[in-house]
C-alpha cells in the first residue's frame, strides 16, 4: 500500500499554528505525504495577523496544474483561499 498524498490549498502562517504549515504537520503525524498550493502569504505571529498578500488566481491555478501533472493526490484540504478570484477559479 502506498502512502496517501494529501493536498492543502491554503494560506501560509509563518508562526506554524495554521495554514499550510499546520496542515503539513498534521499530514505527517498521520503518516501521509503533504503537498501544498499557497493562496496567500500572511504577516502573522501567535497573537494575530497584521497583513495578508493574496496570491494571484492565475498563479494558484499554475501551482495546482503543475502539481497534478506529476503527483497523484488522494485527498484535498481547503483552507483560506485569499481572494474571490481564487475561490471562483478565475
Amino acid at each position: 500500500m502506498s502512502i496517501p498524498n494529501l493536498l492543502s490549498i491554503a494560506g501560509s502562517d509563518p508562526s506554524g499554528g495554521a495554514g499550510i504549515q499546520a496542515d503539513l504537520k498534521t499530514f505527517t503525524a498521520h503518516g501521509c505525504f503533504g503537498t501544498t498550493v499557497v493562496t496567500a502569504l500572511t504577516a502573522q505571529n501567535t497573537r494575530g495577523v497584521t497583513g495578508v498578500l493574496p496570491t494571484e488566481a492565475g498563479f494558484v491555478a499554475d501551482q495546482l496544474a503543475t502539481l497534478l501533472d506529476d503527483v497523484r493526490i488522494d485527498a484535498v484540504k481547503i483552507g483560506m483561499l485569499g481572494s474571490v478570484e481564487v475561490a471562483r477559479g478565475e
